[in-house]
């Protein structure tokens, strides 16, 4: 027969018990699935990224083999690339929004003058005749799609996150537990409202 537990011995038990209920009603487990979410949502993000910057030294080295072709633009490009580059998209970023916003700042700086390459590029047709241009061209285009997939998955995840460390209850839990903040986002661009032409 199973000896009793004295008031004593019942008193832990109780008191585990007790927190496991707690703890399970309180949204631990759900700040801890939409961190997850956050996380695999942000490693996605960067992950296009790193696709686009791979792309960016093929795209430069075959631009720079056309005749006169403005040696200023190609600089800029190969300028914001290391910039871009240099910022760490480690899961670590997101919970720091100054460099948050420093690393978008950079990205948005390389999309900037990869749009002005493009566009200079339309001078030069023996250069838009390029297969291998025109294939590089392609890749960019869907990796350019790839990466505002990767945002919109990763804004999502985040403002999922943000409820819970914001709303009651599991704001308490999110605070005085687990200390989580409010993750920043990625913010619309000055003319964001209006989409790039691209011509090839």
């Amino acid at each position: 027969m199973p000896r009793s537990l004295s008031a004593s011995q019942r008193l832990p038990v109780l008191a585990v018990v007790l927190a496991a209920i707690a703890l399970s009603g309180c949204g631990y487990n759900s700040i801890q699935g939409a961190d997850e979410q956050v996380k695999a949502a942000w490693a996605e993000v960067a992950n296009q990224y790193q696709r686009r910057a791979d792309l960016v030294p093929n795209l430069v080295a075959t631009v720079k083999g056309a005749a006169d072709f403005e040696r200023e633009t190609l600089e800029a490009v190969v300028a914001a690339r290391a910039k871009a580059t240099s910022i760490q998209a480690t899961p670590e970023l997101v919970n720091d929004p100054a460099a948050f916003k420093q690393f978008e700042a950079a990205q948005s700086e390389l999309s900037g003058a990869l749009s002005r390459l493009l566009v200079t590029v339309e001078r030069y047709p023996d250069l838009k005749a390029n297969a291998n241009f025109r294939d590089l061209q392609a890749q960019l285009e869907g990796t350019e799609n790839r990466i505002g997939v990767a945002r919109g998955r990763y804004i999502e995840a985040v403002a999922a996150y943000n409820k819970l460390v914001r709303f009651f209850p599991t704001n308490l839990t999110a605070r005085f537990l687990l200390g989580a903040e409010v993750r920043p986002t990625f913010e619309a661009q000055a003319g964001a409202e209006k989409p790039p032409e691209v011509k090839f």
